[in-house]
């Protein structure tokens, strides 16, 4: 008996000795659906040569992904929309800090339609036109004589925020758009709906066309100079400067290797 309990005392103090041996950084990055992805080979492609450091990724929207940094429940957030001032209020009331903006990663707003859609440019004005009803056919913008369906990101997504800003010219969307949680059901919805539109990050766009916006083709060259209309920059939210293992692998995602990622996954780099 005394044997096994010494045995036992052993086997116990070993385990917690290699717990200890093998503790590891955590680190928790929330948000942006857009970037949701980009976020998960990020985290794979560091924790493989960094194995001493644990990063749980999550989307769920911009709009979360703030909220989780305001509450305090997570370390970065991924955020495909400048942070709103009323936002940076709530977090200096709770935190006494402004936040730290690092932006990431270049994207353009890539309008999908279905292959099977004869039309291949829309302007700003038409796409506006388009989301708040005022334009319901498809031969009004020079396609097939069809009603135009349209496919949307929920209200608490930076590209729905960004969308509305920036094309819609803060005018509200129709109530006949549908509302979709993710951009990948967004082009999932388009890909199966010949009279569909949708709207997203440009590293979604697989299975749908890229319509061209204003003749501006949705590529590495118009995006990065900002000759897209609909260009934008990808963020990286914190409460603080960061130290430490945050430090090093953000470091890492703004370094040439963090940044061949972005341009594997189909965005661009900074």
């Amino acid at each position: 008996m005394i044997k096994k309990i010494l045995y036992t005392g052993i086997i116990i103090a070993s385990i917690f000795i290699f717990s200890g041996f093998m503790s590891s950084e955590k680190i928790t990055v929330k948000g942006s659906d857009t970037l949701v992805i980009l976020a998960q080979r990020w985290a794979e492609k560091y924790m493989a040569s960094h194995p001493e450091v644990s990063i749980q990724v999550t989307g769920g929207g911009s709009g979360t992904g703030i909220s989780a940094l305001i509450n305090g429940t997570t370390d970065i957030c991924n955020s495909s929309r400048p942070i709103k001032s009323s936002e940076i209020k709530k977090l200096k009331e709770r935190f006494g800090t402004l936040g730290v903006e690092i932006p990431c990663a270049k994207d353009g707003i890539t309008i999908y339609l279905n292959p099977a859609n004869p039309v291949s440019n829309l302007t700003v004005d038409q796409l506006k036109q388009i989301y708040t009803g005022k334009i319901s056919n498809w031969k009004e913008v020079g396609g097939k004589n069809s009603k135009i369906i349209m496919y949307s990101r929920e209200n608490n997504s930076g590209t729905y925020v960004y969308f509305k800003e920036n094309v819609l010219a803060n005018n509200d969307y129709s109530p006949s758009c549908q509302n979709l949680p993710g951009t990948a059901a967004v082009v999932n919805a388009v890909s199966k709906d010949d009279n569909g539109i949708g709207y997203g990050g440009h590293g979604y766009s697989k299975g749908v066309k890229m319509c061209k916006v204003n003749g501006i083709e949705p590529n590495e060259s118009n995006i990065g100079t900002g000759k897209y209309p609909i260009s934008r920059s990808l963020y990286m939210y914190l409460r603080n400067r960061p130290s430490g293992a945050m430090k090093q692998y953000i470091d890492w995602i703004l370094s040439p290797e963090g940044q061949k990622v972005v341009t594997q996954v189909g965005y661009f780099p900074l």
